[in-house]
């Protein structure tokens, strides 16, 4: 039982990073604040298509990945 969940743990780790590489790069986004760039501060920017699936795909990956890990913890 703890061998198949290894396993399992080593393709959700494998396929979270690169998930999360795919992401796209938000630091230049909120390198604006910093700067005094505000124009697009307040505007409400909703994820669409390929991003969002990215996103939810992460938080999948990320909760799947916390729970085995705690399943096999417990074993």
């Amino acid at each position: 039982m703890v061998e198949v969940l290894e396993n399992i743990l080593l393709v959700v780790s494998v396929l979270l990073i690169a998930i999360v590489l795919l992401q796209g790069n938000k630091a230049t986004d909120s390198a604006g604040i910093i700067t005094g760039g505000n124009q697009e501060l307040f505007q409400n920017m909703k994820e669409r298509g390929l991003e969002l699936f990215i996103t939810r795909a992460t938080y999948v990956l990320g909760v799947l990945f916390f729970v085995i890990s705690f399943i096999i913890f417990m074993l």
